[in-house]
């Protein structure tokens, strides 16, 4: 299925270049998304996806085929698989970056193929997940992009035989959430799911009961 997404972020382009290729700072802003490693081309990492009461994870890459600064476009392509399962997700993914009103226009052309459980929505949900899904990561976006950049300052000299400084405890690493199907398509959708579901369940139903008639 072929997706389309548009989304401004408040800075200049460039900027915003420089942002979406530094992975590692936006990665939180990815829902369901965990990066476990960057090299500047191939992004290693896996995505949890939420169906009803079902968690998938999928792992795999994302690997950049073009980084085009002086036209501020990037093409990627990633893959992944099912961790305890058989299904799988590949996307092609195409963004230009053009300069709107002293901030940046991202336009997303997506290519999306899945197998498995998520497949079972179809494209008119999938979209609407994506809409909203987008709409989070630029929303998050804009909030990192207007935060003040930290600056190292100069450490002070070490006075001799000071007394060495507690150790702080490390802070636990947040569990990623997945991304809910169901929550985040919305009440409407996930009422068409839960008609349909019904319905299959009443079909499969009356078959069962037809056979045991003529049985």
């Amino acid at each position: 299925m072929e997706l389309h997404h548009e989304f401004t972020v408040p800075v200049p382009v460039d900027d915003a270049w420089r942002a979406l290729l530094d992975v590692e700072r936006i990665a939180p802003c990815m829902p369901g998304a965990t990066v476990d490693d960057y090299d500047g081309k191939t992004v290693t990492g896996s995505v949890k996806v939420k169906v009803g009461p079902i968690t998938v994870t999928y792992r795999g890459t994302a690997v950049f085929e073009e980084q085009d600064e002086s036209a501020h476009r990037m093409a990627l392509i990633a893959n992944g698989k099912e961790t305890r399962g058989q299904g799988t997700a590949r996307a092609t993914v195409t963004g230009t970056l053009a300069e709107r009103d002293g901030g940046t226009a991202v336009s997303v052309r997506t290519d999306l193929t899945v197998t498995g459980r998520p497949a079972q929505f179809g494209r008119g949900v999938m979209a609407e997940v994506g809409d909203k899904l987008v709409g989070q990561f630029a929303e998050c976006l804009a909030r990192r992009l207007g935060e003040p950049t930290e600056r190292t300052e100069p450490s002070e000299p070490v006075e001799p035989f000071q007394a060495a400084q507690p150790v702080q405890p490390v802070q636990p690493v947040q569990p990623v959430e997945p991304i809910d199907l169901l929550r985040t398509a919305g009440p409407p959708v996930a009422k068409r799911v839960a008609v349909a579901v019904a319905t299959a369940v009443l079909a499969l139903v009356f078959v069962r009961i037809r056979r045991h008639r003529h049985a």
